[in-house]
C-alpha cells in the first residue's frame, strides 16, 4: 500500500515538473521573439444625424406663486406648438427647473429685501431630423421660449458604430504599413501579431452655443439657418508584430 502511495507521488511529481517546464518553455519562446511596436490612427469624417436643442422660459414676479403660473403657461404653450408641428412629445424633456430670489440693492448694513422671484423651465428637444433645428428655434421662441442655450449635434448609435469600424480598419492600416516599412529596412519580415490594444474610443459630440433673450415675435422674421458641420470619429490602435 505505501509503495503505491509512493508511486503516486512519484508520477504527480513527474507530470508537475513537465507542466512547470512546458509554460517556462512557452514564456522562454515568447520573450526572445523579435517585435515591431507600431500605432495608427483612422480618422473618419461623418454628417451629424441627430441634434439637441435647449432653451428656456424665464418669468419674473413679486409673488412666486404667479411667477410658476405664468412660466407654466408660458412653458405649456411651448410643448403645445412643438407638438402639434410633429415633434414627438417623447423627445421632448425638462432639463432644469429653477427659482432665484431677486434681490434689491444692499444699503448699507441692513440686509437686502427680496424684489421679485425668477423663474426658469428649461426645455430639451432631440431631433431625429437635423435638418429641422432652425424651424424649431422659431417655433419655440414664437410661442413663448425668450432664452436659449446650445445645440449639440451628434450621431446615432448607429451610425457611431458604422463610422468607428471604418476608422478602426484605417488605424490598423496605418500601423501595419509603419510595420511594413521598419521590417524591410532591417531587413526583416513580419510574421504574425503577438498582441493589439485599442482605444477605449469616445461619443463625438459637436457643441454650438447660440442666445437670445427678449420676447419679440419671430412672425416676420426670416427662418434661423443652422448648418450642423461634420463631426470627425477617430480610433487608434497600438499593435505588437513579430518579426524574423
Amino acid at each position: 500500500m505505501i509503495s503505491k502511495l509512493f508511486r503516486m507521488a512519484a508520477i504527480l511529481l513527474i507530470l508537475v515538473v513537465a507542466a512547470v517546464g512546458t509554460v517556462s518553455a512557452a514564456a522562454d519562446s515568447t520573450d526572445t521573439d523579435k517585435v515591431i511596436q507600431s500605432a495608427g490612427t483612422g480618422k473618419v469624417i461623418g454628417t451629424p444625424d441627430r441634434a439637441q436643442i435647449s432653451f428656456s422660459v424665464q418669468t419674473e414676479s413679486t409673488d412666486l406663486r404667479a411667477a410658476q403660473a405664468d412660466n407654466a403657461q408660458k412653458m405649456n404653450k411651448v410643448i403645445d406648438a412643438l407638438t402639434g408641428s410633429g415633434i414627438p412629445r417623447d423627445a421632448l424633456r425638462t432639463t432644469g427647473y429653477n427659482i432665484w430670489p431677486v434681490y434689491e440693492e444692499s444699503t448699507g448694513i441692513l440686509t437686502p429685501k427680496i424684489k421679485t422671484y425668477r423663474v426658469t423651465n428649461t426645455l430639451t428637444v432631440t431631433l431625429h431630423d437635423v435638418s429641422r433645428t432652425g424651424e424649431v428655434i422659431d417655433i419655440a421662441v414664437a410661442n413663448g421660449i425668450n432664452q436659449a442655450d446650445s445645440i449639440q449635434f451628434m450621431l446615432s448609435e448607429q451610425q457611431q458604430r458604422v463610422l468607428r469600424t471604418q476608422a478602426l480598419k484605417e488605424a490598423v492600416d496605418y500601423a501595419r504599413a509603419d510595420a511594413d516599412t521598419v521590417a524591410a529596412a532591417m531587413g526583416s519580415a513580419i510574421t504574425g501579431v503577438r498582441n493589439a490594444q485599442i482605444d477605449t474610443g469616445y461619443s463625438p459630440v459637436y457643441f454650438q452655443n447660440y442666445q437670445y433673450a427678449g420676447e419679440t415675435s419671430l412672425k416676420s422674421a426670416a427662418p434661423t439657418p443652422i448648418q450642423p458641420g461634420d463631426i470627425t470619429v477617430t480610433a487608434s490602435v497600438s499593435i505588437a508584430y513579430t518579426i524574423r
